[in-house]
């Protein structure tokens, strides 16, 4: 048993080194709690393995647990810089509800002003989505995808009871489809509104009902 006690812990997980310099040089202060930001690699597997990994350590003992990064937006009108907070992540597996997802909402809204902020179920894949495949997704009633998120939040939840969330900057919409990953290296706008929105997070992590440990 260990005899300190203190904030829920707060784990982040992002795939990419640009997400990941984002967030890491995000303001970080008005943190609940201690914060580990986690780049997990691409793909489900890796975001598995990682977090699985990451929340089995004592230091990660009954942490909050959100995937953020940059995604795929599937619905018309859906513009770069969008953000997407996701009320549930969906993939073949599972479907996991996230929690507070109103607070975030509320959150983010007041760290970027101006910024489109959308809600809905988050998909998951194992590859970019392009095409005819993006449209056959959002008959599913997803409003975007990425490829951990998902992955993320399942490998949370079987870890343990605890809240999870995923909230995404879109880089990728219908009218902007992306063509490669330096695409991405180049989106300034995207990578600041992820620096941005760091405060959100811890926001919405105080706002949980978690136990002192």
């Amino acid at each position: 048993m260990n005899p300190q006690t203190g904030p829920s812990p707060l784990l982040i997980a992002c795939a990419l080194g640009i997400e990941h310099l984002a967030l890491r040089t995000g303001d970080r202060g008005g943190a609940g709690g201690p914060v580990t930001v986690l780049r997990t690699g691409m793909g489900p597997r890796a975001a598995e393995r990682a977090v699985t990994r990451a929340l089995a350590g004592p230091a990660l003992d009954g942490a909050a647990v959100l995937a953020t990064g940059f995604c795929a937006g599937l619905a018309p009108g859906m513009h770069p810089g969008d953000l997407v907070v996701a009320e549930e992540t969906r993939d073949p597996r599972s479907t996991v509800a996230c929690a507070g997802t109103d607070r975030l909402v509320k959150e983010i809204t007041r760290a970027v002003p101006g910024r489109t902020v959308h809600t809905g179920p988050l998909t998951g894949s194992d590859h970019v989505v392009r095409g005819p495949e993006r449209a056959a997704l959002l008959a599913t009633g997803a409003i975007a995808v990425d490829m951990e998120s998902a992955a993320t939040l399942l490998s949370a939840v079987r870890t343990g009871e605890r809240p999870v969330a995923a909230v995404r900057v879109v880089v990728d919409a219908p009218e902007h489809e992306l063509v490669r990953i330096g695409t991405v290296r180049g989106g300034i706008s995207a990578f600041r509104v992820l620096r941005s929105v760091l405060p959100a997070f811890f926001e919405w992590h105080r706002s949980l009902p978690l136990p002192r440990r």
